[in-house]
């Protein structure tokens, strides 16, 4: 076995907060409010859970900055639109990407994306006995199924354990991913299904941590009562068999 890994996957939603309030006084304003302090309460949160590596969703460039300055990890931050997009034309848009803070050793990174949806990045993140990806899935389910081919493709292409991580906006439930579980032979790392959106009363599972059968876990729980967003996060350990 490796030592032991602590992974925490946390959509933060651009450290805008929870709740209606990001919409008011108008649809989305929330986008352009100032983070400064909910990222600091973010910051503080991970920096008492002590991840060995953290998968961010819904972060922006400067805010992976400040925490990784913070905590001494080292970033790996895209934005998760094409260049070629619209979205890259939009400044408050163009900053939106997901991250991995990390301190193992990285052997290797590629940036992926997709051929379908609007949000398409997908982040591979090589390590010496695992390969772990980040992703944040379409919201539509035509394209988000896809996606999920496509994922699938870039496992089979992986000679190492595998671990898939992210926002998959599985509206329809865990049943929406048995077929791709069931393809890829990776399992869920929330055996009990709990609920991850919204925060204050979750009625949903959109967040998820998929691991190969070879790679043990030790430790898996959501962080209940985390409402610095209005996703929770969750936090695993794990390691791999030799």
């Amino acid at each position: 076995m490796t030592n032991s890994i602590r992974f925490m996957l946390y959509n933060m939603r651009y450290g805008t907060g929870r709740g209606f309030r990001f919409h008011l006084p108008f649809p989305y304003s929330g986008f352009i409010k100032r983070t400064g302090k909910n990222v600091r309460h973010i910051t503080a949160f991970i920096e008492a859970e002590n991840p060995d590596i953290v998968g961010l969703v819904e972060v922006r460039g400067r805010q992976v900055q400040a925490i990784a300055n913070e905590l001494k990890y080292v970033p790996l931050y895209n934005s998760k639109y094409l260049d070629s997009s619209f979205a890259q034309k939009v400044p408050i848009l163009k900053s939106q990407g997901n991250a991995f803070l990390t301190r193992p050793t990285v052997k290797n990174t590629t940036l992926h994306y997709f051929t379908k949806g609007v949000k398409r990045l997908a982040i591979e993140l090589e390590l010496e006995d695992v390969t772990i990806f980040l992703v944040h899935l379409s919201l539509k389910f035509r394209s988000r199924q896809w996606q999920l081919t496509q994922l699938h493709d870039l496992i089979k292409q992986t000679h190492k354990p595998v671990m898939v991580a992210g926002d998959l906006n599985m509206f329809w439930g865990s049943k929406e991913i048995e077929l791709f579980l069931s393809a890829t032979g990776l399992k869920s790392a929330n055996i009990g299904n709990q609920l991850t959106y919204p925060s204050r009363k979750p009625k949903r599972q959109l967040d998820f941590i998929l691991h190969s059968p070879d790679i043990k876990l030790s430790a898996f729980k959501v962080c209940d009562g985390v409402l610095f967003s209005d996703h929770l996060p969750i936090v695993c350990e794990f390691s791999v068999s030799a």
